[in-house]
């Protein structure tokens, strides 16, 4: 990547959805922009996002492998990053015993091993620097036991879990961990994890653009988590005093497939 003067900021899974509108404000707010993703999506996300005075470059990428991260850091060049929104995931709805382990593996890979690879690579550099922002897109069903969508529930617990965790470790090193916990979102998560037959896959959901929206402006306040919707707050409380086979029977009324709304 050519020099510039503008800071670059990182934006993983930016082909659609939540990824793309952080993004967004990422170009909005002053930053050059290394979108990345594993489709050919990407470069059309990038072309649209480009402007005169931001640049957005994309590209192509599995995140979900160990080269895959490394590619997208050695793209860097050496350019230091100013901000990582690292928002990579799959979703996988259905039962777990019915599911492929391929399926099952590939989840895990991109939402919790590539993320964590890439983040460790980016943090060190920003904590040399004594600089840096990170956003991490964990989920409220990091709260939850997932039924019917147990392994996707239980990466973004690593997630949300590990986003504190690596906060209080970087305390004072001038670098800033936000975790971002947004609940059912306008995006193609639920048509990619064959969920559209769900109650949750059919319902009302907060637009991807508020999610981002909401959480690039708590990674610039430096803010531990945001919760977005008041929907979901609650939610979050609930998870916080109810037991959890009550949670998971609750999930389960939400996820279970021939649940959709109106059936």
């Amino acid at each position: 990547m050519t020099a510039h003067t503008r800071p670059l900021a990182i934006v993983t899974g930016a082909s659609s959805g939540i990824g793309l509108e952080l993004a967004r404000c990422c170009i909005d707010n002053g930053y050059d922009v290394l979108a990345a993703a594993d489709e050919p999506a990407i470069f059309d996300a990038a072309r649209r996002l480009t402007t005169q005075d931001a640049r957005a470059e994309a590209l192509q990428v599995d995140l979900a492998t160990e080269r895959g991260v490394e590619e997208l850091y050695s793209a860097l060049q050496g350019r230091p990053v100013s901000a990582l929104l690292a928002n990579a995931g799959r979703g996988l709805g259905r039962a777990f015993v019915d599911q492929s382990f391929a399926e099952i593996r590939r989840v895990i890979d991109t939402n919790v091993t590539g993320t964590l690879y890439l983040i460790q690579l980016v943090a060190r550099d920003m904590r040399e620097r004594g600089e840096g922002r990170i956003l991490i897109t964990g989920s409220i069903a990091g709260l939850l036991p997932g039924t019917f969508q147990a392994v996707y529930n239980g990466t973004k617990a690593l997630l949300d879990s590990f986003a504190y965790a690596l906060r209080a470790e970087l305390a004072d090193s001038g670098v800033t961990v936000t975790c971002l916990m947004p609940g059912a979102t306008e995006t193609e998560f639920f048509e990619r994890a064959d969920m559209l037959d769900t109650k949750i896959g059919s319902g009302k959901k907060q637009s991807a653009a508020e999610v981002a929206r909401l959480g690039f402006e708590a990674m610039l306040r430096g803010e531990g988590q945001v919760i977005t919707g008041w929907q979901n707050k609650l939610q979050a409380a609930i998870s916080h005093i109810a037991p959890s086979a009550a949670l998971a029977e609750m999930h389960r009324k939400q996820a279970a497939p021939g649940t959709a709304a109106g059936r």
